[in-house]
């Protein structure tokens, strides 16, 4: 394992660099001086998801979502449930497809809820459909 990790805060975006034997010990952003894991998802737009993708040298679990797919809405709570069990191992986000379709075409998202886990930038497992906590934690546990 690393000696440190790059981390980006949730709340500002400032990259924190963040010894690897302290990610569980609720390490604080050294700018904002918030939490920077929240045990939630966060709701990024093309921006700061191509900031948090790039420089988070943990792996990011992305659900690309819309308000309008009754699967996501059943999904949206298991999502947040995998964050409080995933972090600091990953850092989870969702992207509505409504509000970020240009993203959603780049990654060539066809059908949601699509899960895509990235790692330094790169999609290293992708999956479609919903599917409850235990399904979720297994699938994305394979690949940390």
């Amino acid at each position: 394992m690393k000696l440190a990790v790059h981390v980006v805060c949730p709340h500002c975006d400032s990259i924190n660099r963040i010894p690897s034997e302290r990610l569980t010990e609720t390490p604080i952003c050294g700018r904002c001086h918030k939490l920077l894991f929240v045990g939630q998802p966060l709701s990024l737009d093309e921006t700061r998801f191509t900031l948090h993708a790039s420089r988070n040298e943990l792996p990011l679990l992305v659900d690309f979502w819309a308000p309008w797919c009754g699967p996501c809405r059943i999904m949206a709570p298991i999502f947040e449930q995998a964050a409080y069990s995933l972090e600091p191992r990953a850092r989870l986000v969702k992207i509505n497809t409504e509000e970020e379709p240009e993203l959603a075409t780049r990654h060539g998202i066809r059908s949601i809820p699509t899960l895509i886990l990235f790692r330094e930038g790169r999609e290293v497992a992708r999956t479609s459909g919903s599917m409850d906590l235990g399904r979720l934690l297994t699938w994305t546990q394979q690949y940390l």
